[in-house]
């Protein structure tokens, strides 16, 4: 059966085959076209994917060798190289660097993918594979559709990476929450998520949490699972709103995408 480091490296992989098809075709107008990443043209979220990515090798080959992980003076150096890149430089880079990133990972045998643990810099401990490589997926797949929206204004969060990001979304809401943005407001709503089905409640206090379904809810929100996963992350604006999309009760869709302005 496979494991979730299994999972996570397989979604890692399908990410970066169809991504890197679509950026092997970009002409040097698409790569200065606007992403839908904030303030950010489609090369500069491949340099961004670029660069993390080479972090990333520099951290999982430190914890295979029992070496020091990379700190930030070698994190800014490396941002700095890239920031000096041209348009053409990022989407190479990327596609370079990415994929170096994914074979280490997929060389993993089974007992590493099991007992390695990975120092990510950030986090008070290191961490295993599994985590290490959802961490790696959950930037990835939302700036794959940075890229892909910017062609494609119905493109959607890979399905293989919603499935596995959802549970980390609860350990998100505390520190990407603008719980100002509710101006004292505070209600408990039924999540209820399609594709995959799975059924929470909304905490919206001081705190924003998930919680077991309410027995009787302020309110409700109803959602494929892809677009809750880009609300929580700022990414479902109105262009980008399945109809199937629905709030109710006390607070409305743009109070939530206010709660959530993303990063």
């Amino acid at each position: 059966m496979a494991t979730l480091a299994d999972q996570t490296i397989a979604a890692l992989r399908s990410g970066h085959d169809s991504l890197a098809a679509l950026v092997a075709g970009l002409s040097p107008d698409d790569l200065t076209r606007p992403s839908a990443a904030s303030e950010w043209q489609v090369s500069q979220v491949l340099s961004h994917l670029g660069s993390g990515a080479e972090i990333g090798l520099a951290g999982l080959t430190a914890a295979l060798t029992d070496a020091p992980g990379p700190d930030g003076d070698f994190n800014r150096k490396v941002w700095a190289r890239w920031d000096a890149m041209a348009p053409a430089e990022h989407a190479a880079g990327f596609l370079e660097a990415n994929q170096r990133l994914v074979e280490a990972y997929e060389a993993l045998d089974a007992s590493t993918r099991a007992e390695l643990r990975i120092n990510l810099g950030f986090l008070p401990e290191p961490v295993d594979v599994a985590t290490a490589a959802r961490f790696r997926l959950s930037e990835f797949a939302l700036h794959r559709w940075d890229v892909e929206v910017a062609f494609d204004p119905a493109a959607t969060v890979a399905p293989e990476a919603v499935a596995l990001l959802l549970a980390q979304i609860a350990l998100m809401l505390a520190w990407t929450a603008r719980t100002d943005e509710l101006g004292g407001r505070q209600a408990t709503l039924a999540l209820r998520l399609s594709e995959p089905d799975a059924s929470y409640g909304l905490r919206l206090a001081e705190r924003v949490e998930l919680t077991d379904v309410p027995e009787a809810p302020d309110g409700e929100l109803e959602a494929p699972a892809e677009a809750w996963l880009r609300l929580t992350v700022g990414r479902l604006g109105p262009r980008y709103t399945p109809e199937s999309v629905r709030v109710t009760g006390p607070v409305s869709l743009d109070d939530l995408r206010k709660l959530f302005p993303g990063f």
